[in-house]
């Protein structure tokens, strides 16, 4: 069977991550996704790891995609798209706030040739208000959304990275999320909509279930962030690292047999999860001397074997061969007709009756250039002159 998304249409002007992994999760469930490119191609396309000519971050972000060529700055260019726009369901764009409108292909333009599109735009900090039309990049939201002093544990710490694009991928998730529920709102109203998401205020709401309790309270808000009690539970052992989780005195008793270490289990210190919160610096110190001598395995094991939360450290090449990664089958590997064999995380939502075909690699610039104007309500005339553009476009 096709994919729970078979038969949408999203037009992409996306780059970067934020709006083409938001778009790549519709393609994996089905939607046909046709990426229109400038003649420069997405900026992705440019950066490293290279192999043969594509970079892994456009390969990552690009699946199940179709690439068209067009200049948008052009009559000829907005004409192809406000005819793609004629039979599509979805437009996403993630260009700064006001673009659009200047290019002449903002949502008033576009709903007006078809009133049921659900028209998604992507900024980083917001759509109006002072920071609206800074550049902006992600660790610029890690700072402002306040997710740098989280990671640092507590305002007295020097501010943090989160050392992996978080605001970016967080924000094309919740950017598909959004998208299928205003179709699914068509379906029920015949209505098309707007969808504004920034970066900041999905980070913002993502903080806020988990990191924001001092401030839930209004007149109550906390004057200054304190270390939560599990700041760091990676512990050093004999050969590697370890992550354990002990919350519940139930979990605590049992690690401390399991490790056979009465001492710690009568310790006054850590008798409770109050007073093991109280003196979390001190838990943390004792729990890794009690443990550093251990091997992780013969470790993992004593404690699984008492039902302690615990699991290794790994490195990214520890887990792609871990046997629970494997059991799950969420690496995919395919062959890529320029690069050879690709080795992708599919998508991680399983359909039990909607199942997605194989994937297709993301495509070279303007591949589909031709078949997909082939598609349009065009003469012979315009679609030559198109694709003069793309001529010796052979660049990944």
């Amino acid at each position: 069977m096709s994919g729970p998304l078979s038969g949408v249409r999203v037009i992409d002007l996306t780059s970067v991550v934020s709006g083409p992994l938001g778009t790549m999760a519709l393609g994996d469930q089905g939607a046909d996704i046709i990426k229109v490119e400038m003649p420069q191609g997405d900026f992705t396309r440019h950066v490293a790891t290279r192999h043969e000519g594509f970079s892994a971050s456009f390969l990552n972000n690009n699946r199940n995609k179709r690439s068209i060529v067009l200049d948008l700055k052009s009559d000829l260019g907005k004409e192809v798209l406000f005819e793609l726009v004629r039979n599509a369901d979805v437009f996403v764009q993630n260009l700064r706030p006001g673009v659009m409108e200047r290019l002449g292909i903002g949502y008033d333009v576009i709903s007006n040739i078809n009133p049921k599109i659900i028209y998604t735009s992507i900024a980083g900090f917001g759509f109006t208000g002072p920071y609206a039309n800074k550049p902006v990049y992600d660790p610029l939201i890690q700072a402002v959304s306040a997710l740098t002093t989280v990671q640092a544990g507590s305002d007295e710490e020097r501010p943090r990275l989160v050392r992996t694009i978080l605001p970016d991928k967080l924000t094309g998730i919740q950017a598909s999320q959004a998208i299928t529920a205003a179709l699914f709102a068509r379906e029920r109203t015949g209505q098309g909509q707007e969808i504004h998401i920034s970066m900041l205020d999905t980070i913002i709401a993502f903080l806020w279930g988990s990191d924001m309790g001092g401030h839930t309270f209004v007149g109550h808000e906390s004057a200054k962030e304190e270390a939560q009690s599990f700041i760091d539970l990676v512990y050093e052992v004999a050969d590697g690292y370890v992550s354990v989780a002990v919350m519940q005195d139930k979990q605590w008793n049992a690690f401390c047999d399991a490790i056979g270490n009465t001492d710690l289990k009568n310790d006054p210190r850590f008798a409770s999860a109050v007073l093991r919160e109280e003196n979390k610096d001190e838990r943390l110190q004792a729990i890794q001397d009690a443990i550093v001598d251990f091997n992780c395995d013969d470790l993992i094991a004593i404690l699984e074997a008492s039902d302690v939360p615990c699991a290794p450290v790994l490195t990214r090449t520890q887990m792609r061969q871990h046997p629970q990664v494997k059991a799950n089958e969420i690496l995919i590997e395919y062959d890529h007709p320029v690069v050879g064999k690709l080795r992708q995380s599919k998508h991680p939502a399983a359909f039990s009756k909607t199942v997605n075909a194989a994937p297709t690699p993301a495509p070279a610039l303007g591949e589909q250039t031709e078949e997909i104007l082939r598609g349009l309500n065009l003469d012979e005339e315009k679609i030559a002159e198109i694709l003069k553009i793309v001529a010796g476009q052979s660049k990944p």
